[in-house]
């Protein structure tokens, strides 16, 4: 029993110090609350919910009611005001960047259409622009459709449907994109300085020599690994938990209908693993450089391929197979349920308990890397 109360002091103590150690970094301290602020912040605005403000052009070579019709419809806040340009000056203004899309309308085109015929438009889409090139393309479309089907029945009146389709759109009624981006981030900023604070805190102490005065007292192991965890989770988790209730719920305005205490209680538990893999990672890096390398590689992959920005459906069988093994993946997916379908302990179990097996596993190599460290250190 005084062996543990031993322990737990140790670990305590040694725990304080990595406060201590942070609040003396004034550029780490600055990471953290940018990350958690106006990162999160910035990618929810990062990408408009739909198309704004696309740079157009059109060769109107008809100049009839009609193709002024459609010019007209082309307008703000999807579209700039139309640049009326010729034909020799649609090829320079795509090469220069200058529109994202060209729309040439061809002579006689409203005599054509007045005559039943099927008279063909031209629309030059500059595919650089990935984001706009699709949506925009789609929109154009749909608007010089519409514009050709009110002149010729000189009414506008959408052609009756044979079948009502009645949506109901659940979690996120108004499909804004910020909710789920805010919530990325989030999650994505709890992988980075989760694995970043521990790892770079093993390293600065190597560095500057102060690991060597932890080996000349009576401490073992397993207490400096837990006292790196525990202090560096506890910053993220209460930056993480600020966050949520400050920018997400506060300054962007996402309804959040779960419960933030389950939530937080998942982060935690994924924080052991990231914790624990930040102090593998800092193990087998010699100093800060090939730390910050090594992180590139191993965060890379737990954001773009844990389900956070691309469905686990959609990839391939083999790389959604593989990142069942990353925590990063079940977080993701206890924290979607917790925070926007109100899921309970009851349905997230299932990732709680995966999030646990995985980070102990991590923690049970992390501790073996850093035994054998300290050992050929004090060899």
């Amino acid at each position: 029993m005084a062996r543990t109360g031993n322990h737990l002091h140790n670990t305590w103590h040694l725990g304080i110090k990595e406060f201590r150690s942070l609040l003396g970094d004034p550029t780490m301290l600055f990471l953290i609350v940018f990350m958690f602020s106006v990162a999160v912040y910035s990618d929810a605005h990062s990408k408009p919910e739909s198309l704004y403000r696309a740079a157009i052009a059109v060769v109107d070579e008809d100049r009839s009611q009609l193709s002024t019709r459609i010019i007209d419809a082309l307008q703000p806040p999807q579209f700039i005001p139309p640049a009326l340009v010729d034909l020799a000056d649609m090829d320079k203004g795509m090469d220069a960047g200058l529109y994202t899309f060209v729309l040439d309308i061809p002579p006689n085109f409203q005599r054509d259409v007045l005559a039943g015929r099927s008279p063909t438009i031209q629309l030059n889409v500059d595919a650089t622009r990935q984001s706009q090139a699709q949506t925009g393309t789609g929109y154009i479309q749909s608007i010089v459709n519409d514009e050709i089907r009110a002149f010729a029945l000189h009414y506008r009146a959408a052609a009756p449907a044979p079948v009502n389709l009645v949506p109901r759109t659940l979690f996120n009624p108004n499909l804004n994109q910020s909710w789920f981006a805010a919530i990325t981030a989030i999650i994505n900023n709890v992988t980075q300085l989760g694995i970043l604070l521990t790892g770079a805190a093993l390293i600065r102490e190597r560095e500057h020599g102060t690991i060597e005065h932890l080996l000349v007292m009576p401490v073992t192991p397993l207490e400096i690994m837990l006292s790196k965890v525990w202090s560096m989770g506890v910053v993220v988790l209460i930056a993480s938990s600020l966050s949520l209730q400050v920018v997400v719920k506060g300054m962007l305005g996402v309804t959040v209908v779960g419960s933030a205490v389950l939530f937080a209680a998942g982060t935690l538990l994924y924080l052991f693993a990231a914790t624990s893999i930040g102090i593998y990672m800092g193990t087998l890096a010699r100093n800060m450089p090939q730390f910050g390398l090594m992180s590139i590689l191993v965060m890379l992959p737990l954001e773009i391929l844990s389900g956070a920005l691309t469905p686990r459906e959609s990839m391939p069988a083999a790389v959604s197979w593989l990142m069942s093994f990353a925590p990063t993946t079940h977080y993701v997916s206890l924290a979607q349920a917790v925070l926007f379908r109100d899921a309970g302990i009851g349905v997230v179990w299932p990732q709680f308990l995966m999030v646990a097996a995985i980070g102990a596993a991590f923690f049970a190599l992390a501790h073996y890397r850093l035994r054998r460290t300290i050992g050929a250190m004090q060899a």
